[in-house]
């Protein structure tokens, strides 16, 4: 019978149905396909349907296809998680010949006999990932419907062997990921971030970025800024009480009038920052600590820094004239070139220091240093 093919598959069938007086349930190709999508269906082309029985071949004297050639048709359905795709045998094998699908079809009894009423072999995984891969098969390129996840598509790939697309969805799965923001955090983003925390709760900052933000008169209290970059920031007035800023960048920032007790700098980088008028003596005994710290060239005039630890800290060219260093550990420290005058020194230990052309005119009270003071 000729019949025109519209609409849907189960039109056809029902099509079929009324023009040859059966039930019919499936439609094959010619050569023993199952067809499961109309859009498969070419102009003349000649199609047989059934009730559900295997493909027989009219021209055959009743045998089986595939009794007749000894051998499969190219032609193959998979039932996939309940969905049917219809493709070659071939697509199946030679684009990837040595992944797990290739080996389940290139031989004729490789799958064995796990096929469900239809014919159709049997495949429990997603359909909705396996579409791209079949496709990927058929033309060599990856295309993937919209809301479709890759990394479903990618395990898949990697279930089924396919080498070469595993590659291609790697890299597409790398390209939608967004950007990596590395913006600095804003003043608003960062007391945002201080409001949603419990007072209680320990803050950890540990290498963020805040360069050039004004965080001027908050309080920064016991938080974690180790290794963050504070560079250009504005901290002037600022309460860092037992902050810990070890390894931190503070270069060029502003800490004017903050309140430094206690708190850790070793081996930061406060270069050319400004710390006039700081608060580092604590009245319970807990020393600051910037062992180590790069403070070249800052201006730390008039900073209360009793017990203060500067141990092999570089302060070449800094300014840290009326500073009260009474007990300070400055061994070791490089205070070449710098202004140390009308400095509170009285027990302090420069034992070791680099002293060539630091000023200490006009002290509070007589320096006594040892011989081994450079």
């Amino acid at each position: 019978q000729v019949v025109a093919v519209y609409g849907t598959l189960s039109d056809l069938l029902s099509v079929a149905s009324n023009k040859l007086g059966i039930k019919a349930t499936s439609v094959y190709n010619g050569k023993g396909g199952l067809i499961d999508d109309i859009a498969l269906i070419r102009d003349d082309d000649v199609l047989f349907v059934c009730e559900g029985e295997p493909f027989i071949d009219p021209q055959s004297d009743g045998r089986p296809h595939e009794e007749l050639t000894g051998s499969h048709t190219d032609w193959l359905t998979l039932n996939v998680g309940g969905r049917y795709f219809t493709t070659t045998r071939s697509t199946l094998v030679n684009k990837e010949p040595d992944s797990m699908l290739a080996h389940m079809f290139k031989d004729k009894d490789a799958w064995g006999n796990k096929q469900d009423h239809r014919g159709a072999f049997l495949i429990d995984r997603s359909p909705e990932y396996f579409e791209p891969i079949l496709n990927y098969l058929r033309h060599g390129q990856l295309i993937v419907n919209d809301g479709i996840n890759l990394l479903g598509v990618l395990e898949e790939a990697r279930f089924f062997g396919i080498d070469s697309l595993i590659e291609h969805l790697e890299i597409a799965i790398k390209n939608s990921q967004p950007a990596e923001d590395h913006s600095p955090i804003s003043r608003k983003e960062f007391v945002r971030f201080l409001l949603a925390t419990p007072t209680k709760s320990e803050l950890r900052c540990q290498g963020l970025n805040f360069s050039g933000a004004d965080l001027s008169r908050l309080d920064l209290r016991y938080i974690n800024f180790k290794m963050a970059n504070l560079s250009r920031c504005n901290l002037a007035h600022a309460n860092l009480c037992c902050a810990n800023l070890e390894r931190a960048d503070l270069s060029g920032s502003v800490l004017d009038c903050a309140n430094l007790q206690g708190v850790k700098m070793l081996c930061s980088n406060a270069e050319g920052a400004s710390l006039k008028g700081c608060n580092f003596e604590d009245p319970s005994g807990l020393k600051a600590n910037l062992e180590g710290a790069n403070l070249k060239g800052v201006d730390m005039e008039g900073s209360q820094m009793t017990g203060i630890n500067l141990r092999v800290a570089t302060l070449k060219n800094a300014k840290l004239k009326n500073c009260n260093l009474r007990g300070a550990t400055l061994a070791g420290t490089d205070l070449e070139n710098c202004d140390l005058s009308g400095c509170d020194l009285q027990e302090a230990n420069l034992r070791g220091s680099n002293v060539k052309g630091a000023i200490f005119e006009e002290m509070l009270t007589p320096l006594h240093m040892s011989q081994s003071v450079r």
